[in-house]
């Protein structure tokens, strides 16, 4: 079998599949979402043991520290799986459920019902836990889903898409529903993409280079995210002690993380109370500060100067891009420039202030006084993400469930006719 015929396999039975699993009772989806909580629990040393597999080749292939750490299923990561599996479970079915039912002057009733998508592929780097977080989204939205993880973690996707199956199976829903594409073959991934007669989206999730590269061979809608370049404006009217805490936790909590800090932008008015302190803070837990240079002076001896590239930077380590701001005004400038419109923060007392900033601030999260590591799909009641959408069709921030669907139009006659 050729390549193109294998992956032509592949995608035909995931829409076979969507249509079983589009029709099919959302307490039958909620038990297989269930079932997979508990598989996940009794078969934890087995997915373990897998994963430990991708973590040896990855060592000796010399993968970075940051890839490594998104590799791991550590305790914790298994954990968080569980608990995103049992809280989708438990979130309302947003399949059929229908919006803004109204009276039209001739007496039908016009509304508009959400339906699944269809297929759904999803492409990502090194996570494997991004295998049980699109499936479960994916299932509970009523879509099937093809996931073609990084090479280097296939031993421990393949483990978690057989419990994904054994799930399906005994809730009585098509195992299709859920395939892992076992090549490891690049070309692999190009045949599916130009497969639109049968995969109705796709999302990629990883770095900039590997969503560009899906975005140009796409023959389907793609769902995004290049980068995500996050801001924390630290305003003159704030808590001092509170704002360490919150750039601290920003930057330095999963510093590979896209929703962690990268810029942080300063008023000239507290520069001097904040910056020497933060630097001293920092500085202890590895960060290297890149500073323009009002902020050179203030930031302790291995601050080094920024140079025009660190304003838009993506780190994904520890390093932080600091600047001194005249006031809200050259900060969201700065923002509305360089971000991404991934995730940005203002820290205020100022009422008016954080509203401004609400309401101008163009990103996928906007906050006040709290860290950007809250643009996540299970800390903002999703349950779970497939993603972080940075672009405005037809999701826009962390996708769950809903986000999964969109709407048709249902129509309820009586004996009309248009005249």
């Amino acid at each position: 079998m050729s390549l193109f015929e294998a992956m032509k396999t592949v995608a035909g039975k995931a829409k076979e599949a969507s249509r079983k699993i589009a029709c099919a009772e959302g307490t039958a989806r909620n038990a297989a979402i269930v079932e997979l909580a508990k598989l996940l629990e009794q078969e934890k040393e087995f997915i373990f043991a897998e994963n430990r597999k991708d973590l040896d080749a990855a060592r000796k292939n010399g993968l970075d520290q940051a890839r490594m750490q998104r590799l791991e299923i550590s305790d914790s990561v298994l954990n968080y799986m569980i608990q995103g599996c049992n809280e989708v479970a438990g979130q309302s079915d947003p399949v059929g459920e229908i919006e803004r039912m109204e009276r039209r002057p001739n007496g039908m009733m016009v509304g508009r019902m959400r339906v699944p998508l269809g297929v759904i592929m999803m492409i990502f780097e090194s996570r494997p836990n991004v295998t049980v977080d699109a499936a479960v989204l994916c299932l509970k939205a009523g879509n099937s889903v093809i996931l073609r993880g990084g090479s280097e973690a296939i031993h421990s996707n393949l483990a978690l898409a057989s419990l994904l199956q054994k799930a399906l199976e005994k809730a009585g829903l098509p195992a299709e529903a859920v395939q892992v594409v076992e090549l490891t073959d690049r070309e692999a991934v190009s045949e599916l993409l130009k497969m639109d007669e049968y995969i109705d989206v796709v999302i990629p999730r990883g770095g900039e280079g590997l969503i560009r590269a899906v975005v140009q061979q796409a023959t389907m809608p793609v769902l995004k995210h290049y980068k995500g370049v996050c801001h924390i404006y630290v305003d003159k009217d704030c808590e001092i002690p509170e704002a360490m805490d919150i750039i601290k936790n920003s930057k330095v909590q999963k510093p590979a993380a896209c929703n962690s800090l990268e810029c942080l932008l300063v008023h000239e008015d507290v520069a001097r109370d904040i910056l020497p302190p933060l630097g001293i803070l920092l500085s202890a837990c590895g960060v290297t500060m890149k500073g323009c240079p009002r902020a050179m002076p203030l930031l302790g001896e291995k601050a080094v100067a920024a140079d025009f590239d660190d304003w838009g930077m993506e780190y994904l380590d520890l390093t932080l891009a600091v600047k001194v701001v005249s006031g809200q005004n050259e900060a969201q400038a700065h923002i509305a420039r360089y971000g991404s419109n991934h995730s940005e923060v203002i820290l205020t007392t100022n009422h008016a202030r954080a509203m401004r900033f609400i309401r101008e601030v163009d990103a996928s999260m906007v906050g006040v006084n709290a860290s950007t590591r809250f643009n996540d799909g299970g800390q903002l009641g999703l349950g779970a993400e497939i993603g972080i959408s940075t672009s405005k069709l037809h999701s826009y921030g962390p996708m769950g469930a809903t986000e999964l669907t969109s709407t048709k139009f249902v129509l309820l006659g009586d004996w009309q006719i248009r005249n």
